[in-house]
C-alpha cells in the first residue's frame, strides 16, 4: 500500500469533518436528555453509571481531537469538573470543547494531517486517520448511553430519523 499524499489527507478531512460536527450534534443531544433525577443510573452493576458513560464520550473525543492537533496524544486522565455533574452540564461542557477542538481541526495542513501519531503503542497512523476512529468510538459509546435513556425514564433524540419520543413530540405541537 502506498503513502498517503497530502492530497488524500486533506480529501479525508473535508470528507470526515462535516459527519464529525454532525454526530456530534446528535450526541450533544443524547447527552443533554439524560435525567437529571437518574446520573448514577446503570443497566448492570458492571456498567458505567449514566454520567460515567457521557462523560467517557466527550474525554475521548476531546482526547482525540486534542491529540491529532497537537501531533501527540496526551493520556493524562480528563477527570470530569466537580462542577459538572449532570448530562445537561456535560452537553455544555461538550460543546465548548468540541468548538475548541474542531477550530483546530479545520485549520490543520496536509503535512500536519499527515504526520505519524502513536496511540498506546498500538496503532501508529497519520493523524487524519484518527478522525475515523473517534469517530467510531463516539457513535458505539453514544449508542450505549442512548439505550439507558428510557430505562431511566428520559426521551430518546432522534439519532439517525425520528426516534418515537421526537416523532411524538412533533405530533404535540
Amino acid at each position: 500500500m502506498s503513502a498517503m499524499t497530502p492530497e488524500q489527507a486533506l480529501f479525508l478531512l473535508n470528507y470526515t469533518l462535516p459527519a464529525v460536527k454532525n454526530e456530534q450534534r446528535t450526541t450533544q443531544a443524547v447527552i443533554a436528555a439524560i435525567p437529571t433525577t437518574h446520573n448514577d443510573y446503570r443497566p448492570d452493576p458492571n456498567s458505567k453509571t449514566a454520567v460515567e458513560l457521557a462523560w467517557h464520550i466527550v474525554a475521548a473525543e476531546h482526547r482525540f481531537h486534542s491529540g491529532i492537533v497537537a501531533g501527540a496524544f496526551d493520556f493524562t486522565p480528563n477527570h470530569r469538573p466537580e462542577n459538572v455533574t449532570t448530562g445537561p452540564l456535560i452537553a455544555q461542557w461538550y460543546a465548548e470543547s468540541f468548538a475548541r477542538n474542531l477550530a483546530g481541526l479545520s485549520g490543520l495542513s496536509p503535512d500536519q494531517l499527515l504526520r505519524s501519531i502513536d496511540f498506546r503503542h498500538m496503532f501508529q497512523l497519520p493523524a487524519v486517520a484518527y478522525l475515523n476512529f473517534s469517530l467510531n468510538h463516539t457513535i458505539h459509546h453514544r449508542g450505549q448511553l442512548s439505550t439507558y435513556l428510557r430505562a431511566m425514564g428520559g426521551q430518546v433524540p432522534a439519532i439517525y430519523g425520528e426516534s418515537y419520543d421526537s416523532a411524538l413530540a412533533k405530533t404535540a405541537h
